[in-house]
């Protein structure tokens, strides 16, 4: 079966995987590299967006023990407005369809059913057909690296590489790293700390992604 990485062997490097409810693409950027395949999300709340100026700089980056893949903005419309929910008002990090409940109309408002949102579909149906062996989500404002399960000791290891502590704690229902770790794959969230990352710890944070596999 043809892989994900060989049929876009062709394609310009950075492409559009979906649109947003208003419209906005979804990009997508495959850095390259050989080994296992790594995606990094760098903003899935549209005003949790710190990390990227690391997401950028992986995009200049040459792997040489990794295939990176990386996603700028998963929410391109709450980005533009500085908005944690998308424009339907939805978190997308609570619309996926693994352990999806109702909620109330709030800041973690799940959608009327899962995968209601245009942005989370196209992007569990991306990520479905990638497969990445690793996948980390940037998030604020806990200051924490933060996994359950299967992800766990990746988890660690990256908070140990970043000087970042370490929590388990279970996924939210209706996240994106809960479908993940149901299909097997290793997918664990970065809590940045509030305000912009500075230049030093987008360096580390560079190079740590970059030895994700090692």
């Amino acid at each position: 079966m043809t892989s994900i990485t060989a049929m876009f062997l062709t394609l310009p490097t950075a492409f559009v995987i979906g649109h947003s409810v208003d419209g906005r693409p979804i990009d997508a950027v495959h850095v390259g590299g050989k080994g296992p395949v790594v995606l990094v999300v760098g903003c899935i709340h549209g005003n949790e967006c710190a990390a990227l100026p690391v997401v950028r700089a992986l995009e200049l980056a040459r792997p040489s023990g990794e295939d990176l893949w990386v996603i700028p903005e998963a929410n391109p419309d709450g980005a533009a407005h500085d908005e944690r929910l998308n424009a339907h008002g939805v978190d997308l990090n609570r619309n996926f369809p693994t352990g999806w409940r109702p909620g109330p109309h709030d800041g973690y408002y799940p959608g009327p059913r899962a995968l209601s949102e245009p942005e989370s579909r196209r992007l569990l149906a991306f990520i479905g057909r990638l497969r990445p062996a690793i996948t980390v989500w940037f998030h604020q404002p806990q200051t924490v690296v933060r996994a359950w399960g299967r992800s766990r000791a990746a988890a660690r290891r990256y908070a140990r590489a970043v000087g970042m502590r370490y929590r388990s704690e279970v996924w939210p229902t209706g996240a994106a790293t809960r479908w993940q770790n149901g299909l097997g794959e290793t997918a664990f969230v970065v809590e940045l700390a509030p305000g912009p990352l500075g230049a030093d710890g987008v360096r580390r944070h560079v190079r740590a992604l970059l030895r994700l596999t090692r």
